[in-house]
C-alpha cells in the first residue's frame, strides 16, 4: 500500500520542478540573495494571515520554536541562497544533477543521527532513484536547450555551492524532523510560517553586506514584471511546495522523504519539452525509466 506521506514527497517534488523554471529568470535578474529575500517575503505575506485563521499554536515551546529556526537558517537562508547562486552559475540542468545528492546526504544523516533503516528493497530504490535523476538531468537535454539556459566560464564555485545546497536541505530537514513528530508536533503550516520567517530574518541581516549582494549575481533593478514571477515561484515551490515537504517529515523517514522529493530534475523535463515542444534526448528517457523504478521500490517498501 502507498504511503501517505510518500505522495506527498513526490507533491513537493512535482512543485520545486515548476519553481525550478518560474525562479530561472527572476533569480539571474535580482541575484541569488536578493531574489530569495524578495521570494520569501511574497510567501509570508500569504503564509501569516492563513496561519493565523488556522494553525494550531498548542505545542510551540521553546524547543520547537528553536528547531524550526535553525532548520530555516540552515535549509532555507544558506541552502537556497547557494541553490539559486550555483543556478545562475551552472544553469539548472548541471545544478539539478548536483543537488539531487540532496537524496543521499538525507538518508546518510537519518541513518547516523535518528536510527532510521529503510530496508534493503528502500535503498535499493534510493539508489536507483538518484541515479535516475543524474541520467536523466545530465543527459536529458538536447544541445539547443542546454545553450539557452546554461552560461559559460568556470563551473568551480558553482559545484561547490550546488553541493552546499544539497547538504543543507537535507540537514534543514533533519533539525526539523523532531519538531514535526511525536505527542508535541507542530503544525506543518505553522512550521512552515516559522521557518520561513526566521531564514527571511537571517536575509535581511545580511542586506547591508553589499559584497554578498555582488556575488550573488545581482544584475537587473527590481520591476512589475520579475517580481510577478518571483511571488509565482515563491508560492509554488516555497508556499505549496516545502508544505508538503514538512507535512510528509511529519509522517515519515528523513531519507525516505529525502530521496522521493529528490525526483523534481526529473519532472522538470516534461516541463521543458511542453515549452520547447522538443522531446528530452534519448537520456532523459533512460534516466526517467530508473527514477521511475526506483520511486516505485520506495513506495512500494
Amino acid at each position: 500500500m502507498i504511503a501517505f506521506q510518500d505522495v506527498l514527497a513526490l507533491g513537493a517534488a512535482t512543485c520545486w520542478a515548476a519553481s525550478t523554471l518560474l525562479s530561472a529568470n527572476p533569480s539571474k535578474q535580482l541575484g541569488a540573495l536578493r531574489f530569495v529575500r524578495w521570494r520569501m517575503f511574497l510567501v509570508l505575506v500569504l503564509l501569516w494571515p492563513a496561519v493565523a485563521l488556522l494553525g494550531r499554536w498548542e505545542h510551540v515551546n521553546w524547543g520547537t520554536a528553536t528547531a524550526m529556526v535553525l532548520s530555516g537558517i540552515v535549509g532555507i537562508t544558506l541552502g537556497d541562497s547557494a541553490l539559486f547562486a550555483a543556478m545562475n552559475r551552472l544553469g539548472p540542468r548541471r545544478t539539478g544533477v548536483l543537488f539531487a545528492t540532496h537524496a543521499l546526504f538525507s538518508a546518510a544523516l537519518g541513518f547516523v543521527f535518528l536510527g532510521e533503516r529503510l530496508g534493503l528493497q528502500a535503498y535499493a530504490g534510493a539508489l536507483l532513484t538518484v541515479s535516475g535523476v543524474m541520467v536523466a538531468v545530465g543527459w536529458g537535454h538536447r544541445s539547443q536547450t542546454v545553450d539557452i539556459w546554461e552560461p559559460d566560464g568556470p563551473m568551480r564555485v558553482g559545484v561547490g555551492l550546488a553541493l552546499l545546497a544539497a547538504a543543507c536541505q537535507a540537514l534543514g530537514a533533519l533539525i526539523a524532523k523532531p519538531a514535526l513528530s511525536g505527542d508535541g508536533a507542530l503544525d506543518p503550516a505553522l512550521a512552515l510560517a516559522m521557518r520561513v520567517s526566521a531564514a527571511w530574518l537571517a536575509l535581511v541581516v545580511l542586506q547591508p553586506f553589499p559584497q554578498l549582494n555582488r556575488t550573488a549575481g545581482a544584475t537587473a533593478p527590481l520591476n512589475w514584471q520579475v517580481l510577478k514571477e518571483t511571488a509565482i515561484s515563491g508560492w509554488t515551490g516555497m508556499g505549496v511546495g516545502m508544505g508538503l515537504l514538512l507535512w510528509a517529515l511529519s509522517l515519515g523517514s528523513v531519507g525516505a522523504v529525502g530521496v522521493l522529493s529528490s525526483v523534481s530534475p526529473v519532472l522538470v523535463l516534461p516541463m521543458l519539452w511542453w515549452i520547447y515542444r522538443r522531446p528530452p534526448a534519448w537520456g532523459a528517457w533512460i534516466g526517467a525509466a530508473c527514477a521511475v523504478g526506483g520511486t516505485a521500490l520506495m513506495m512500494s517498501r
